[in-house]
């Protein structure tokens, strides 16, 4: 083989082959670089250019003493490894390592070797399109690969390291949907698409965790194992709006690494023989702070920074001499042949510019910390049903879904477990509703009560956004002989099913909580420039949003942050990316429950014995300056109870023309429209009282039921007692219609509200 001799020894320059394809040589970074090389004066720098890579054969290329050669689309790595072989330049990048990057399988078992950190994942590999593979396994919310199970959130990316689409899937409790992760289009790198919920059998993929970042990646590139510089920029999974200075070109902002990061990515570059290599680095906290690579992509240049190109050619100009002319490499001077066209600002510049306060006269005192708590937006009305159920259907499907264990609880929430009971109950609701005059109030009242669980789970026209939830509890058993003969067991006859639903964060609600966060935007830092947005880009700003684990209370937080951030788009990847559930923030009530009971009862003795004058409210401070319970709170609420059940009766009009309708003819002209003229409404938002719903989120029954049980629970008949812990409830209720089934106009609705306000 043909051994170069180092350029400097006979006094000339050593040359440096680019062996690139044209269109990375002639991007702007390549050529400042390259620039800075030639100014050193000790380098020759020889593009070789398309025409030879493609065409020429290897033994006519030119001759070089240190070799740039790194692929890109239709690059021939094969011919320039043959090139090497032949002449034996130095290589700043080797490119043997070069095909692993082709494989992302591959590179995440690198990264495992050389001990750098990566996301659990899994690989499904498929011989052909729609191939069925024994060890993969897909269900609603989660998939299990070699019986490793990944619950959505999960990323899914095709072992082709050069197919850039990368998808996300979301849970149901979050909405369910995917995002669609892809190169720069304009302005938008990513798409959310919420009816698509199953992963893509065409082909081969790996499956990892989702990382939970705070919405920003970091990009790490490197120039020889010992530098890394880091750039934060806002993550395509969080709006998929990019982000672009006035030159159009990415906005970006450098971060520190810490000492860990810093030895990752000198594992990665040794890992992988690619002295100038780029990869993306994932900041998360899950339990304790940890970073991980998720993308190695070889040779990687930072945009638009006079800096980094400063460093890179110093680095890579040591490397050369170091390998061909060590005797000049021990003698470089410090300072560069170039002016630097970046000037030099004074410290005090530098740290108002990162904390987003330049032009602002700095006071002797200054804000370090903002804290909110925030309350989640309109909701609908919290709602339960309870009834007995002795149905085989039922009794077999709790027995499904508990292990099939006589005494053992089951809850039903996922879309798979809700679709089970839907399609047992669309079975059983004829049968319940027989009409038959000797049906007794009791059976009138359950056949009531699986009308009204079958159209709560038939809402929305699928599971989307979990907010319904079941408990079957077993509450009657016979003893039945054995299967297998010997003895008894006990079988459940009857059960306790609790349906639990309503809460959901409304439209209303959701553009509270946006305009909220917006306006904290625009006046939590003053508005000169991008303020809070750059310090959360920056990570210079310590942004955390948690919520409860409660649906409306998480999608109050996303939709806060997307106004607060400036974001677009659906709130699911906002709320996956950016909030942290905290189950524990309702922790500690059942510490106070004796005094809330106590308080309870005390109001409620209040209430009915109406002793305001007397003094006895100095307990209650908040029931001061007429503010409390008034004096005679005891006489409205026969006024309540009479007014709530004049609304009753209106809803449940409207409720059985309904039902009456989808019996029948749902093309009749009666239809609930209609029955709300004859009531005298106007203005009504046709599209959807001509689809059998009111203007909020449920139907006309699920109305009707919300009243019934508000007017039952408040006043017994048969006790002649009061249940006065039934008021918020009902002005909740109250307040719920009037904002958005105004149109309806219920007499006497407002009335009900005024009254139960004051109570």
């Amino acid at each position: 083989m043909e051994r170069r001799n180092d350029g400097c020894d006979g006094g000339g320059k050593i040359k440096i082959g680019v062996c690139v394809m044209e269109k990375k040589v002639w991007c702007s970074p390549m050529e400042q670089i390259l620039e800075r090389l030639r100014a050193f004066g000790e380098f020759e720098i020889i593009i070789f250019g398309d025409k030879i890579i493609l065409e020429d054969p290897i033994e006519s290329w030119p001759l070089c003493d240190c070799l740039i050669a790194f692929y890109s689309a239709g690059y021939p790595l094969e011919k320039a490894e043959k090139y090497a072989a032949l002449r034996r330049p130095f290589l700043v990048n080797e490119l043997d390592p070069q095909y692993l990057l082709h494989d992302r399988s591959k590179v995440y078992e690198h990264l495992k070797l050389f001990g750098v950190p990566v996301p659990t994942y899994a690989v499904v590999r498929r011989e052909y399109p729609n191939q069925e593979l024994k060890y993969f396994v897909e269900q609603d919310d989660f998939i299990e690969i070699h019986g490793k199970r990944f619950y959505k959130p999960f990323v899914e990316k095709p072992i082709d390291g050069d197919d850039h689409n990368i998808m996300i899937y979301y849970p149901s409790s979050a909405g369910g949907g995917m995002k669609e992760l892809f190169r720069k289009v304009g302005n938008r790198s990513s798409e959310f698409y919420p009816d698509i919920r199953k992963v893509r059998r065409d082909g081969s993929y790996i499956y990892e965790e989702f990382m939970p970042t705070g919405g920003t990646d970091v990009k790490v590139y490197t120039v020889g194992p010992g530098y890394a510089h880091a750039e934060a920029r806002k993550s395509p999974v969080v709006d998929g709006v990019v982000m672009r200075n006035s030159d159009g070109k990415e906005v970006r902002y450098p971060v520190l690494l810490t000492p860990t990061e810093k030895q990752i990515a000198r594992n990665i570059c040794q890992a992988f023989g690619q002295a100038v290599c780029g990869f993306d680095l994932l900041r998360c906290d899950l339990g304790e702070a940890r970073s991980y690579v998720c993308d190695v992509n070889g040779w990687s240049f930072v945009k638009s920074s006079h800096k980094y190109y400063d460093d890179a050619a110093c680095i890579l100009r040591k490397m050369f001499l170091d390998d061909k002319a060590p005797h000049i490499s021990s003698t470089i001077p410090a300072n560069l042949p170039w002016k630097v066209s970046e000037p030099v600002q004074p410290f005090d510049a530098v740290r108002d510019r990162e904390r987003g306060t330049v032009g602002i006269s700095r006071q002797s005192e200054e804000l370090r910390c903002v804290i909110a708590v925030i309350r989640h937006g309109d909701r609908t009305p919290k709602q339960k049903v309870k009834l007995k159920v002795t149905e085989e259907k039922l009794l077999k499907l709790m027995l499904k879904y508990n292990g099939g264990k006589a005494h053992a609880e089951a809850k039903l929430k996922s879309a798979l477990q809700l679709q089970d009971l839907l399609d047992a109950t669309r079975i059983l609701v004829p049968r319940a509703r027989s009409g038959r005059e000797s049906d007794s109030d009791a059976e009138i009242e359950h056949a009531e009560k699986l009308r009204q669980v079958r159209a709560v789970l038939e809402e929305g026209g699928h599971f989307s956004g979990i907010y319904r939830k079941v408990q079957l509890k077993p509450s009657n058993w016979v003893h039945i002989p054995k299967s297998n003969g010997n003895g008894k067991e006990e079988y459940p006859i009857e059960a306790l099913m609790v349906l639990k639903y309503g809460g959901v964060l409304t439209h209303a609600g959701r553009k509270q909580a946006e305009e909220l966060g917006r306006y904290f935007r625009n006046n939590m830092y003053p508005s000169e420039g991008p303020g809070l947005l750059r310090l959360h880009s920056t990570y210079r700003h310590d942004l955390k949003i948690y919520s409860s684990d409660e649906g409306r209370v998480q999608m109050s937080a996303a939709a806060f942050a997307k106004g607060l951030l400036d974001l677009e788009g659906e709130l699911t990847p906002i709320l996956v990316s950016l909030v942290s559930k905290d189950s524990s923030m309702l922790d500690g009530l059942q510490d106070g429950s004796i005094e809330i009971d106590e308080a309870k009862a005390r109001l409620h003795n209040i209430i009915l014995s109406s002793k305001i004058a007397n003094g006895e409210t100095m307990e209650f401070p908040w029931m001061v300056d007429g503010a409390g319970v008034p004096p005679n709170a005891a006489n409205l609420l026969t006024n309540l109870a009479q007014l709530t059940k004049e609304i009753t009766a209106q809803v449940k009009l409207l409720s059985d023309n309904e039902d009456e309708e989808a019996v029948t003819d749902s093309d009749s002209p009666s239809h609930p429209y209609d029955q709300a003229k004859a009531l005298g409404k106007t203005a009504i938002d046709m599209d959807r009282i001509a689809s059998g719903l009111p203007c909020g989120s449920e139907s006309f029954l699920l109305m009707f039921a919300r009243w019934k049980k508000l007017e039952r629970d408040l006043y017994n008949e048969r006790k002649k007692r009061f249940d006065t812990t039934q008021i918020p409830d009902i002005y909740d209720s109250c307040k719920y219609d009037l904002l958005h089934n105004s149109h309806l106009k219920l007499n006497g609705l407002s009335d009900l509200f005024r009254v139960s306000q004051v109570n």
